[in-house]
């Protein structure tokens, strides 16, 4: 999973957004150390600053902790996890919905679309 940005938003909210995506997809598990805040900026060729910054505010967020003298973890919190995941699709399918009711397709049109991909065996 690369590192992808935009110029909308500023970077470390964009790098809050894929370190979460990478915690909801088991690439950083529950318990688990977390790279260092320079390897990770040097990853994603980030300021590590900046990449402080995400980890700061994914730690008052309760997704990281520190242990002092070892580094940051993921939380070992599979709840809070698994909300977190169930609440990015939740946005992400709202985000379909609003796209598709911007072509003339009403929800019904949007999921029957959905059901007629998966019969194919296609991804939309």
């Amino acid at each position: 999973m690369g590192w992808t940005f935009q110029n909308d938003r500023p970077i470390y909210a964009q790098l809050m957004e894929q370190i979460k995506r990478r915690i909801i997809s088991g690439i950083y598990p529950p318990g688990e150390k977390m790279p260092s805040v320079r390897d990770l900026a040097s990853e994603a060729s980030v300021n590590p600053n900046t990449m402080q910054r995400a980890f700061a505010q994914l730690e008052q967020e309760g997704l990281l902790y520190t242990q002092r003298t070892s580094g940051r973890y993921v939380t070992e919190d599979e709840g809070r996890i698994l909300q977190m995941k169930e609440d990015l699709a939740k946005e992400l399918t709202e985000s379909y919905f609003a796209a598709m009711e911007q072509l003339g397709y009403s929800r019904v049109q949007a999921v029957k679309l959905i059901a007629e991909a998966e019969k194919e065996g296609k991804a939309l």
